[in-house]
Formats: C-alpha cells, structure tokens, sequence
C-alpha cells in the first residue's frame, strides 16, 4: 500500500490499523536542537481521542505517545523520529457482523476490491484512528512554527451554520464546549442536535473552519506546488472529508472583479482578503483562512441496504462505538495537517 506519507522535507509516514497493537509513525526532517513541550503534544492527542464527551465515539483510549528515537534531552536530534500510540480498548468482535458486507459508502468494498483483503476490524488503516499519529507530527510542527497561530473550530453542524467571520469571534471560547465551536448559543444547540441524531441511530456531518495568523510571505510555489493546494491535499486526506475551499471559496463566484480584488496598502497589506492569505500559491501575509467539509459517518446504528461479499443485497445494522458526528474531534487534526504543511514550505523557503 502507497500513500502512506505527506511532506517534501518535513514528512510524516504512519502505519497501524484501527485493532492491532498499536499506530505510530516517523517523522523526517525535523530541525535538530528543538527543545519539545511533550505535555503540549499530549494535550493535542487528548483533544482528538475518542470518549471525551457524550457526543463522540466511547472507545476508551488513552492516546499515550511514546517516542522511540531522534529526541535526546528534551531535544529533536535531527534524526527520524520514531512513535507508537497503544491500542487499548479494541472491541473486535463488534465488527464480525460486517466481515462480508460492505457498508453504504465506507471504504469497505474498494478496498477488497484493490487489494483482496481487507481488515473489517474497525476498518482498519482506513479507520480515523490513524489520524493520531499526524496530531502528533502537527503538534511538533506548532512548536518549531512558534509565531505562527493556527486555530481550527467547529463552524457548521448539519443545517446549524454560523456565519459569524471569524474576526468577529471570540476564538477562545472554542475549547469551553464539548462541539468546539466558538458560540456557545449555538454550540449548544449543535450539540442538542448531535445528541439527538445519535438516539435515532443516524450521524450528521459538518464544517470545520481554520484560520491562520502570522504566516510570512513567500511560502509556497508558484505552479504545482501551491500553497493552497497542498493545504487542499492535506485537507482532502482526512478521513470523511468532501470539501475545501479558502478565502472567498464558491461564494467568490457571485462576485464581480471589482468587488472580489484586495487592493493593496503603501505597507504591502490589502484592505480586503477574498485571496485568503494566498496570491498566485504564494503566502501574502495576511491571515490563511479555509473551510473542511466532513460528511456524515458511513456507520449507521439502523437498518439498511448492503451489499454482502456474494453479490446479495442484504439488511445490516452497525454495531460498536462510533462518532455521531466527526467535526468535535476533527478541529485538532485540521490544525495538525495545516501545519505539517506551512512547516515543509517553511524549511522548503529556507533553503532558496
């Protein structure tokens, strides 16, 4: 299997599956004599891990990170840097129903088809579990970017959407609610309502927002390499995902050029940032905004239709502990990839 890695200089590669002994990774191309803040790290794993509020997954996992090399002291060595996160709470047998159907949607059949083999365990490497390992790459990326501010919060649950901008918000409410979103008015109506999909058996999906401060200019390349669209190919890897977009997005298509172009300041700022921090794949200093949109989970706790591996349409219901909705536990790991992303443009900038 492919595709296990992300970034030129700064790259994470991560292995494991959703029930085997443990996920972990290696890091490359980390700078040497970086001093580590592993609390700040850990705390980025508990914001992800399952079981830390009634509207999530309740697999009970600790999401301890161990690190195995390339950290001496306190200190990154400039070598790989080697990790493994303990699977602690697998409930294989609840996935036994499904290890010969395929659920609507999930990953489940084009993998038997790619590979002829599958781990129905909790789905395996396609699980979102996986996601840990680059919580624990970004959270490293945060402490070596240092001046850069990278924020993600919940901005869109089902129907419920705020449309707040996000200057307009207080983003230091968005870790005062289990849904993280920065309004605590309608985080709590999101979640009454993600409470209330979970009883009918159903999920819902979402929107999470990010926006970045303090980027300097100049990261990213001009053709293939542009910044946002590594941002949109980080972005567009994380499980459940179906759309991104940055800056004015699709709502930038009812506008007219002169409406939609940042005129420039003597200082080099623009008055207005449609652009979204980034000109021709270029940072341009102003602040990197963009939205995630994640669907709702394939795994149902109702009845439906599937597909069984003979060819038969038969009647299925999901069994075990799965998310509602994934946006609460998605906002760290969007921070994550947006700064495994700036961090390999910033080395990649340092060397021209």
């Amino acid at each position: 299997m492919a595709g296990n890695s992300i970034g030129t200089l700064f790259k994470i590669t991560t292995f494991g599956e959703s029930h085997g002994e443990a996920l972990g990774g290696v890091i490359d191309g980390c700078p040497p004599n970086i001093i580590l803040d592993f609390e700040a790290i850990q705390n980025e794993l508990d914001r992800r891990r399952p079981g830390q509020s009634a509207i999530v997954t309740q697999r009970k996992e600790g999401d301890k990170v161990r690190f195995l090399s390339g950290i001496f002291e306190g200190k990154t060595t400039g070598t790989p840097i080697g990790f493994i996160i303990q699977n602690e709470n697998q409930h294989s047998a609840d996935y036994a129903h499904i290890a010969k159907v395929y659920r609507p949607s999930h990953a489940d059949y084009v993998y038997q088809q790619k590979y002829g083999i599958r781990d129905y365990r909790g789905g395996g490497r396609s699980s979102a579990r996986e996601t840990a390992c680059r919580v624990v790459a970004g959270a490293i990326a945060k402490q070596i970017l240092k001046n850069v501010q990278i924020t993600a919060y919940v901005s869109g649950v089902g129907e419920l959407q705020l449309s707040t901008p996000y200057h307009n918000l207080d983003l230091s409410l968005i870790e005062t609610n289990a849904v993280r979103c920065p309004d605590p008015i309608l985080a709590k109506e999101m979640e009454n309502y993600i409470k209330s999909i979970r009883k009918e058996g159903d999920t819902v999906g979402g929107i999470v927002s990010c926006v970045i401060k303090n980027v300097p200019i100049g990261l990213g390349e001009p053709v293939f390499d542009k910044l946002h669209a590594q941002l949109g190919k980080a972005m567009l890897s994380i499980n459940a995902v179906k759309g991104f977009e940055y800056g004015s997005g699709f709502a930038g298509t009812t506008m007219r050029g002169s409406q939609h172009n940042d005129l420039f300041n003597p200082d080099g700022s623009t008055q207005t940032n449609y652009s979204g921090g980034i000109q021709g794949g270029i940072s341009n200093g102003m602040d990197i905004y963009f939205r995630v949109a994640f669907k709702p989970v394939a795994t149902l706790m109702q009845e439906q239709p599937a597909l069984d591996s003979k060819g038969n349409i038969v009647t299925m219901q999901g069994k075990g502990r799965h998310d509602p909705c994934v946006v609460p536990r998605a906002v760290p790991i969007v921070e994550a990839m947006a700064a495994i992303v700036l961090l390999d443009f910033y080395l990649l900038n340092k060397i021209y």
